[in-house]
């Protein structure tokens, strides 16, 4: 099954236009369900019926994995099946009724305008400085993705109009606008700080950012300087990318935007993804309703 399993890797990037991280779990999630299936004696996807499926699952479950680490499982595995099906390498799909298992839906996790307010304000203006203050406001001006940041190059940005393309997990492009302080922290850093990061004066790296080795920054990289600012801000709770990501949404909701606006500058497939951010603002509404009202 490994011939076929690089086949539907390769789809997944050229195809679907799937993310590197996306298609390296999904990659990891089946190698591990292959190995289950060589454990049992099953080397063929012919072989494999609904019943493997389910004991898979079993296992899972039996192993402690959350519910969230299972679905994603169930999603490669359902989307490997797929394929599979689809170019006729196996005649019936085991894993066209497999349903994934409830979870319950944690709440989204943001950071106040205040803390927003510290956190940009920490940079300062040396080099690096200029560069984190850059990447920074651009996460929480636009809601990108971190992926979709570090991956971002020069001719992603249109400083002139106040805009950037993003080219997103499926490969659809978006256009989405840089407000004010974002446009200015952009032009200061490709003005006086990007030309200082690259050593080699021939160098021809597109990244829009790059590391004190003149190399575009790694998600890793990316999550340190996070860190080291969130401490800085004196923000005591976990703070991630993806927390910049979701206080962008949570504000735009709780200034009027709508969903549907809201799903097109966050790349969303589904709006039912966005509307977990409604969520999140109903239920700040219902907060300050029990302490404010007399009879709450």
């Amino acid at each position: 099954m490994d011939a076929i399993l690089k086949e539907f890797v390769s789809d997944l990037a050229t195809e679907k236009k799937m993310a590197k991280n996306s298609i390296c779990a999904y990659e990891k999630d089946i190698m591990e369900f292959n190995r289950f299936l060589a454990g049992k004696g099953i080397v063929s996807a012919a072989e494999i019926s609904d019943t493997d499926m389910v004991s898979y699952l079993l296992k899972l479950k039996n192993d402690g994995k959350a519910g969230a680490t299972v679905n994603r499982k169930v999603a490669s595995i359902r989307a490997y099946f797929n394929f599979m099906f689809s170019k006729g390498y196996i005649t019936s799909n085991p894993a066209a009724n497999i349903k994934s298992p409830k979870i319950a839906r944690k709440s989204v996790e943001y950071l106040t305008l205040q803390e927003i307010e510290k956190l940009l304000s920490l940079p300062d203006e040396t080099v690096k400085g200029i560069r984190d203050r850059a990447m920074l406001e651009l996460l929480y001006a636009t809601g990108i993705r971190v992926t979709e940041l570090t991956e971002m190059n020069l001719s992603d940005v249109n400083l002139r109009i106040g805009f950037i393309t993003c080219s997103g997990e499926h490969g659809k492009a978006r256009i989405i606008p840089l407000g004010r302080p974002a446009k200015a922290a952009l032009e200061n850093y490709l003005g006086s700080a990007r030309s200082r990061l690259i050593h080699n004066e021939s160098s021809e790296e597109n990244a829009l950012f790059v590391n004190y080795a003149g190399e575009r920054m790694t998600r890793q990289g990316l999550w340190k300087i996070i860190r080291h600012y969130a401490e800085g801000a004196g923000i005591e709770h976990k703070i991630t990318p993806q927390i910049l990501r979701n206080s962008f949404a949570v504000h735009m909701v709780q200034n009027g935007a709508d969903l549907k606006s809201l799903q097109e500058l966050l790349g969303h497939e589904d709006i039912t993804t966005t509307q977990i951010y409604l969520a999140a603002t109903k239920s700040k509404i219902k907060e300050v309703y029990d302490r404010s009202h007399p009879r709450a």
